[in-house]
């Protein structure tokens, strides 16, 4: 019973509330940092568009006519789906209805109307954001456990979707990873996010396969003896969501774990949550000792990620 090692009682899985407060601030701070090259392209839209006299006169400026389109509420989806003649009619009608009648501050209309769109997009992209975060808190305790036992280990890149020999110095690398895999009691274990398996037919946050990276391709996710452990890791911090997370995530683990009981199989379940409250807690517990669950730790407290890395690692 490895989570045994870090947790005693079920109290001991739940979210203290300065950790839900630095939570909270983590988001922001991420949400900040993203929205920079939008205030910054905003800022560069001002000045190109200060040399018009008119709002007319923007239809003339060289390399702003995306910003125009994006001021004129079209996404980049939008934008890419749409002919340049209704691209035109559609920057002459927001001129129209929107510059003109601004006067002469049509230039900050049109900034403030691009940021408008901008922070949409925005918002949509950080639905997503706790669930980053919280990968890479727990690949950076992963690596943490391999660079410390000397233990060998390969990253796969998202952008060049390339395996690269892991350092002892290496920093950063969980901002652009999407795959670890390592060498432990003469195996290779390989450690995918977000992948749909055959067997279950649905996208699981966390795959533990008994594979070299090489071997982590297609044709292995449908053999269903290969997989070792599955996660589901649930990074959102609000705790009014907490149960939702929770029902969520225990869905998904049951699924995986009846698709596999089907083969004769039981790789081990395991659960990493931002935001745990009492009752959830109590839930979580009682599925560590029936042994439904194999592991669990609460993603605020760093002693139990590092902990169930440790576990993860010598599975």
């Amino acid at each position: 019973m490895s989570y045994l090692r870090h947790l005693s009682t079920s109290a001991d899985l739940i979210t203290p509330s300065e950790e839900i407060r630095a939570g909270f601030v983590s988001l922001a701070l991420e949400r900040s940092r993203q929205a920079i090259p939008f205030v910054e392209q905003a800022r560069a839209l001002k000045v190109s568009a200060m040399s018009a006299k008119r709002p007319n006169d923007l239809l003339e400026i060289e390399g702003i006519r995306t910003a125009l389109l994006t001021a004129a509420g079209f996404s980049e989806k939008a934008t890419n789906h749409t002919n340049e003649t209704d691209k035109t009619a559609a920057i002459q009608g927001f001129i129209e209805k929107f510059l003109e009648p601004a006067g002469t501050n049509f230039v900050e209309e049109l900034v403030y109307r691009f940021l408008l769109t901008r922070g949409d997009s925005l918002g949509g992209s950080m639905r997503n954001i706790a669930g980053r975060l919280a990968e890479r808190k727990l690949t950076r305790a992963i690596i943490s456990v391999l660079t410390l036992t000397e233990t060998n280990y390969q990253w796969l890149n998202a952008a060049s979707n390339t395996w690269i020999v892991g350092k002892s110095d290496d920093a950063d690398i969980e901002l652009s990873l999407k795959a670890l895999s390592w060498k432990k009691h003469k195996e290779t274990r390989t450690l995918i996010y977000n992948r749909t398996i055959p067997l279950v037919r649905k996208n699981i946050d966390m795959c533990l396969l008994n594979c070299t990276p090489d071997e982590a391709k297609a044709a292995t996710y449908k053999i269903p003896e290969r997989f070792i452990a599955f996660g589901e890791l649930k990074g959102g911090i609000d705790p009014a969501s907490a149960d939702e997370h929770w029902k969520t995530a225990q869905t998904a683990l049951t699924r995986i774990k009846d698709a596999f009981a089907n083969a004769n199989l039981s790789p081990s379940l395991f659960f990493i949550g931002a935001v745990i409250v009492d009752s959830m807690a109590q839930e979580i517990w009682n599925q560590l000792e029936e042994g439904t669950l194999k592991n669990v730790a609460n993603l605020t407290n760093p002693d139990q990620v590092a902990s169930l890395a440790n576990w993860l690692v010598d599975l």
